[in-house]
């Protein structure tokens, strides 16, 4: 049978079978005689589809049968999957299959869906393009997907051969940048050239608020966009922003390039440009940025900052600044230089990661006037902190019997105002788990013999305390102190009276030292002269604790139908004695002067890291009271008449302590402290004060006479203040967090009572925080109706002094903070308070920012004070446009000093 006569049996099939089960498997047949390699398998909803291969044909193929004329080359790489909604027409006379309504195909490595597309397997082309609706709009735009790059135009023609197409009016997106050109022709895998393209990051490409229009554009998917005569459109109104001609780099991963500065000018150091420099793109897991400033005066700074990650390990972030300040010129009087820097390091580690092991850092030291006196990072809440804290730890729990947990550190604490330093290089930590020798490995603990357990912990310092000047200098490291602290704590717990709970405990100490001192009287310097002596010491010591205490509750019913129809009232009364006895052998006399009479005591572990034996006995009593209200009320929610509680205080606390051994004022002072919530916890409310029951002289010393006694009342009121805070919305209105968190890291507070920083490196953060979960918010532009989205902090403060009769008032302030939105993407804020004492405004900051999609503009105004200060930008939100803005602001008058 020749292959003339086997091509007109199964034609005569196919028409038959064009409406049958049978149509797939005599259509793969076609293909497969006229010598394709490729089969068309169908996705349809015909149930049990069949697909035959090669080798299935040649088993009923005549074995006679012998075709020697020259195999044709096959048109089609590899199989094609396709399907449409509504029919799937193949016209053997034009060569091609056409397929209607949901149309896909899939071959190689590209995907096309569209309303219709129309396969035309003898020229090696595919048509796609839209459908109408009954409304006579298009719909089912094409979408055209090979590997990673996605176009989505009106109509696409594709060669399968040569992957060459022609595309009208194309819609693609690499990164963060948004494409729609009039024509496209793919050239191959790798490039495309456009005809009057529009560029733009904005999210709505089909009418955005901005976009370059390009005449002419040679685009490369992943790796760059080169344009010719290029102008900017805003809101369809071309502006006089034109290029000649641009570059854009198109690529997943990031890419080294210059930053450019911001100008400016400032009274004290003259015309500036802030934040200029380069970006390098190291890795995928870590970054580098070099910035820096140079102002008319000779005054500069640089900073480097970079960020770091590798998923499922850890992240982390570094910033080292510096800066040289100088205030007006040689020669003049008021001549000042000042050299500032700052460090900051934070460093997280996955969780599961490492179940065992962890590593952390928060790192922020540096001069401790830098937040004060920087010319580049406007940040009041930091300014006004007093300390700077850094912490690098490693732990490791080792998971034996018992378990044991180890953990290293290194600790930083600086006071701003003094500039004093204190640094552990490093800290040691260790400790053996709780074990209980008397109780059974799986019975019952219960009873005073099976309670008692025990541990041990050692501890090991090297502290150092040091200066800002003295900071890493050799003499900070001379002046360190190191030891070891090892204890051992026995305790164990037992009820009596069924309703008491009793604990008892005992406390071992024993203190390894290299620091030592030596105190004697020197008759050729006249004076006692203490000498610090170096090498191995150690004492012991140990003490002894015994605590009762219990609950009590009490509940005042007003019956069920009364709004409040009970409060509950509990009662925590403790009452614990503690002794510690002289440690007399660890001292030595030491005369006081040369006449041989008088004489002192001192112990040579004086000053210790982990303090001193004492020479006196401690015998004493803590009594301490808490309470707890809370109140059962008809819930006005609630359809069905049902109850809720609320709590009506926290906490009020009661504590003192009576010395048996005191020769006098055997009663110390009683600590009040107090808290509770109001207003659906939204207000917070804490107290505190220290009443004294005995009187003071005219030097505010207390005396041995009672106060009543000495015509004053039963108790005197020393100390007091008391807080509030009261944070309220009518509805959520963004997430503070990526504020808070730079102010935190700074050394300043969560909240913006005290404005809300400012980073002059990158004026592209929002001054409102970041949206909810990272999204843009509604980007409806109608007007609010009724209610627009706004909250409100207010923070109150008061503290009373009357330790030696001042009856004063210490402190009285109230801050607030808000922000309302009067319209969808346009907010306001502000940030101010009230000094009653020193009668003036606080720190006050204005705020008023509009999102404008893909831009934003911000205006941040501090009107007066010894931090005024105002800024202006509005610029393209996106990294990959963040040179275009226009950033001006009148940076503040600082102070400096050496």
């Amino acid at each position: 049978m020749t292959l003339q006569k086997v091509s007109q049996f199964f034609t005569k099939i196919l028409l038959k079978a064009l409406h049958t089960k049978l149509f797939h498997i005599v259509f793969s047949l076609i293909f497969l005689l006229l010598g394709t390699n490729a089969i068309f398998s169908q996705e349809t909803p015909i149930p049990n589809t069949v697909t035959l291969t090669k080798s299935d044909i040649k088993k009923v193929k005549d074995s006679t049968a012998v075709d020697s004329s020259k195999k044709k080359k096959p048109f089609l790489d590899g199989v094609v999957n396709m399907k449409a909604k509504e029919y799937e027409k193949l016209d053997q006379k034009k060569k091609t299959v056409t397929l209607h309504d949901e149309a896909e195909i899939y071959y190689t490595d590209f995907e096309l869906k569209a309303g219709r597309i129309v396969l035309d397997y003898e020229k090696n082309l595919v048509y796609a393009g839209r459908l109408k609706d009954s409304a006579g709009n298009y719909i089912q735009r094409p979408m055209f997907k090979q590997g990673d790059n996605v176009v989505e135009p009106d109509s696409i023609i594709f060669h399968t051969k040569s992957e060459r197409a022609k595309v009208w009016n194309s819609r693609t997106q690499q990164g963060e940048m948004h494409i729609k050109s009039e024509i496209s022709k793919k050239e191959n895998d790798s490039v495309y050239f456009m005809k009057n393209a529009r560029l733009t990051t904005s999210t709505n490409i089909e009418d955005p608020e901005y976009y370059f229009l390009v005449k002419r554009v040679k685009f490369v998917p992943k790796k760059k966009v080169v344009i010719n005569s290029t102008q900017m459109y805003i809101a369809d109104v071309p502006t006089p922003i034109w290029l000649p001609f641009g570059y854009f780099p198109m690529t997943e991963t990031s890419t080294s390039g210059f930053i450019m500065p911001t100008p400016g000018q400032n009274n004290q150091q003259g015309y500036f440009l802030q934040n200029g420099g380069y970006y390098f793109a190291l890795s995928d897991h870590y970054d580098l940025a070099i910035l820096g400033d140079y102002y008319t005066n000779g005054s500069y700074g640089l900073r480097a900052e970079t960020s770091y990650a590798k998923r499922y390990k850890f992240n982390g972030r570094a910033n080292v600044r510096f800066e040289n300040n100088i205030q007006s010129e040689k020669g003049f009087p008021d001549y000042l230089k000042s050299r500032q820097y700052n460090i900051q390091w934070s460093h997280n580690q996955d969780a599961k990661a490492s179940p065992n092991s962890r590593f952390s850092a928060s790192v922020n030291l540096g001069s401790s006037q830098y937040f004060r006196q920087s010319v580049n990072l406007n940040n009041i809440g930091s300014s006004i902190n007093n300390n700077l804290s850094s912490s690098v730890s490693y732990s490791k729990t080792f998971q034996t019997v018992p378990q044991v947990n180890m953990s290293l550190s290194a600790t930083h604490s600086q006071n701003t105002n003094t500039q004093q330093i204190d640094m552990t290089l490093p800290t040691f930590q260790a400790s053996v788990d709780r074990i209980f020798p008397f109780s059974p490995g799986d019975g019952i603990k219960k009873g005073i013999i099976r309670n008692i357990s025990l541990q041990y912990n050692i501890r090991g310092e090297n502290r150092i305390r040091t200066t800002d000047s003295l900071f890493f200098k050799p003499q900070m490291f001379r002046d360190a102190r190191t030891g070891f602290q090892h204890s051992i704590p026995i305790s164990t717990n037992f009820k009596i009276f069924k309703y008491f709970s009793v604990t008892a405990s005992a406390n071992y100490n024993e203190v390894w030292t290299l620091n030592t001192i030596d105190k004697y009287y020197s008759t050729t310097e006249n004076k006692v002269v203490t000498v610090e002596q170096k090498g191995f010491d150690a004492f012991r010591t140990y003490n002894f604790n015994v605590g009762i205490g219990t609950t009590i509750y009490g509940t005042f019913n007003f019956g069920e139908d009364k709004k409040i129809e009970a409060i509950r009232h509990v009662v925590r009364p403790n009452i614990s004695y503690g002794y510690t006895p002289s440690f007399d052998q660890y001292f030595e006399r030491y005369a006081l002067d040369a006449t041989g009479i008088n004489f002192g005591n001192y112990t040579r572990f004086d000053n210790g890291i982990f303090g001193a034996p004492s020479n006196s006995i401690s015998n004493a009593m803590n009594i301490s009271v808490s309470n707890t209200f809370e109140a059962k009320v008809k819930d006005k929610e609630s359809k069905k008449g049902e109850t809720k509680k609320v709590m009506l205080l926290n906490n009020l606390n009661f504590s003192t302590r009576y010395d048996f051994n005191a020769d006098s004022l055997k009663l110390k002072e009683i600590s009040v402290s107090g808290g509770t919530q109001l207003f659906k916890q939204k207000m917070n409310i804490n107290f505190a004060a220290i009443l004294d029951p005995y009187a003071i002289d005219n030097t505010g010393r207390r005396i041995e006479k009672l106060n009543i006694d000495n015509g004053g009342s039963l108790l005197r009121l020393p100390r007091a203040n008391i807080t509030l805070n009261y944070s309220f919305s009518n509805s959520s209105f963004g997430d503070k967090s990526k504020t808070s968190d730079q102010n935190v890291q700074n050394g300043g507070r969560g909240d913006d009572l005290f404005g809300v920083g400012a980073d002059l490196s990158d004026n592209r953060q929002s001054l409102f925080g970041k949206d909810k979960d990272g999204e843009k918010e509604d980007t409806n532009s109608e007007w609010y109706n009724t209610k627009l989205p706004w909250d409100l902090r207010i923070a109150y403060s008061l503290n009373y002094n009357n330790t030696n009769r001042q009856d004063e008032i210490a402190s009285h302030s109230l801050m607030a903070s808000g922000n309302i939105e009067l319209a969808p993407r346009w907010k306001v804020g502000f940030s101010s308070g009230y000094d009653f004492v020193q009668k003036g405004v606080t720190f006050t900051q204005l705020r008023f920012e509009r999102d404008l999609e893909s831009w934003r503009m911000s205006f941040n105004w501090v009107p007066f004070g010894t931090n005024t200060y105002w800024g202006f930008f509005i610029g393209i939100s996106s990294s990959i446009l963040s040179d275009i803005k226009y950033d001006k602001r009148q940076l503040p008058d600082r102070v400096f000093r050496q």
